[in-house]
């Protein structure tokens, strides 16, 4: 009953979201992640912590560090951007719309500092991209793994409510890799 219920209200509060209001909260979701850079070492930020369950954060995806979430944002981004165009076009889906989000998410042991730049690169194609397309409501639908079939329209809005989702976890790993290199 409870993941029904989740479900049932992600997918209402995205009906409810407009195009600039999903944009808005990726630009300022990128400015987030960006200020938890302030200082940030790359031993810092390369240092993976294991972080309590988390809304949205799988088991297997507790034990990251700051660089590799960013690199898990990276490639996340870049799949619902390549959705929203191939749903937007009525094709099938192709390339990094086509991934498989138990395997071709997970990031790179060795993730490091220029994943930040990769990270801001693909928030901000993103925005571009979308910014620029027509009617996104009532597109062509693709299967999201959890929350069903989405259109274009909810594929835009997935991708802040998932940076938002891996922020907290982001947040938890800066706080605590900071806090193990005081020691």
């Amino acid at each position: 009953m409870n993941k029904l219920f989740i479900k049932t209200a992600v997918r209402l509060f995205f009906i409810m979201t407009s195009r600039n209001r999903a944009l808005y909260q990726a630009k300022r979701f990128l400015k987030d992640y960006l200020e938890l850079t302030d200082g940030l070492s790359r031993e810092v930020g390369m240092r993976s912590v294991k972080v309590p369950p988390m809304r949205g954060v799988d088991e297997d995806m507790r034990d990251w560090s700051f660089y590799m979430i960013l690199e898990h944002n990276s490639i996340v981004n870049k799949s619902i951007s390549a959705t929203i165009q191939q749903l937007l076009h009525g094709e099938a889906l192709s390339g990094a719309a086509a991934i498989d989000p138990k395997k071709d998410v997970m990031p790179s042991q060795s993730a490091a500092e220029e994943q930040l730049q990769e990270f801001k690169n693909s928030v901000n194609e993103h925005v571009a991209v979308v910014d620029n397309l027509g009617k996104l409501r009532g597109t062509k639908t693709a299967p999201h793994p959890i929350f069903g079939d989405f259109d274009a329209h909810k594929w835009n809005c997935m991708l802040s409510f998932h940076l938002s989702l891996h922020c907290k976890q982001a947040q938890h790993v800066v706080r605590a890799a900071l806090a193990k290199n005081a020691l």
